[in-house]
């Protein structure tokens, strides 16, 4: 990297620094996760105010700093304004940001990262409000699926064999651990450890309701048919309606409580594999424990 370096890049997070500088942590294409200083970004009427905003995509000038580098000059490429309007949007995109944060590397390239993470801000921006909690999901599944850790969702990770969700089914039909999801005829052969590590322990972690035994330090717990036939939804590329479309699901399976506990699910397991709390959540069961108006 030469002293001065031209680069696209999108703001994941600032916080102020000094009289009226702003440290901004920035996704790069070029040169993956940087941290650099945005020199008078909180002047009245700097030029870098908005284009250091959280979310903003811009064409940047940075100089190489022995410790932080400087970004002398800003041409804004993308924003996304519907996010910053509604607290929902938001803080479902900053929980994406989160898990960008854990996988992002310095000092290589990261566009794979870089356009998944900025398409799926484009979807939370343009899903209706009651998709959004299913959007989000399937974001996190994404960056699961593009991170190398994504939870095996077709086949018992046991026996290999595929599952096909039966809806006709009441109760729980597979478990889903560590790996993914299991025949329940054969949890019995998971290795099982009392061993537990820091947010899984952590105060006011998501414990997973219905959990029977540890596997690598994650609870397994049993998942509906229905819940089933959405994570197996969530690789696809095209994006996800509030409702499934299933035709065997019934509306009230297709409404927030089903995608809230998905979300639950996949937060637990991002939670285990990245060994850190995801602190948006919090704030995720703020905004779905009221209810969803349709736009």
């Amino acid at each position: 990297m030469s002293r001065s370096y031209k680069t696209t890049g999108i703001n994941l997070k600032g916080m102020p620094m000094g009289e009226s500088d702003r440290l901004l942590t920035i996704l790069t294409i070029e040169h993956g996760l940087i941290r650099a200083i945005a020199p008078g970004a909180r002047k009245h009427k700097s030029r870098l105010g908005g284009r250091s905003g959280q979310f903003v995509v811009n064409d940047l000038l940075v100089v190489q700093g022995k410790k932080l580098d400087k970004v002398i000059q800003a041409e804004t490429v993308q924003s996304f304004p519907q996010l910053a309007t509604d607290l929902i949007r938001l803080t479902a995109s900053q929980y994406l940001a989160e898990l960008v944060l854990g996988q992002a590397l310095s000092g290589q390239p990261q566009e794979a990262l870089f356009t998944l993470f900025v398409e799926h801000l484009s979807r939370l921006e343009q899903a209706p409000t009651a998709g959004v909690l299913a959007s989000l999901c399937q974001g996190i599944f994404h960056l699961l699926t593009l991170a190398g850790v994504a939870p095996e969702v077709r086949q018992c990770c046991v026996s290999q064999v595929a599952i096909t969700p039966d809806l006709s089914q009441v109760g729980g039909q597979v478990g889903f651990s560590a790996g993914g999801i299991v025949r329940t005829d054969l949890l019995h052969q998971l290795p099982t450890t009392t061993r537990s590590r820091g947010p899984r322990t952590a105060p006011g972690r998501y414990a997973v309701k219905g959990s029977m035994r540890s596997v690598d330090g994650m609870e397994t717990t049993l998942i509906s048919a229905a819940e089933l036939a959405l994570l197996q939804r969530l690789g696809s590329s095209e994006l996800i309606s509030s409702q499934p479309q299933t035709a065997s699901l019934t509306h009230a399976q297709a409404t927030n409580p089903l995608w809230q506990r998905i979300e639950r699910l996949l937060r637990h397991y991002v939670q285990h594999h990245f060994d850190r709390p995801i602190r948006s959540a919090s704030l995720i069961d703020t905004c779905f424990a009221l209810p969803v108006t349709p736009d």
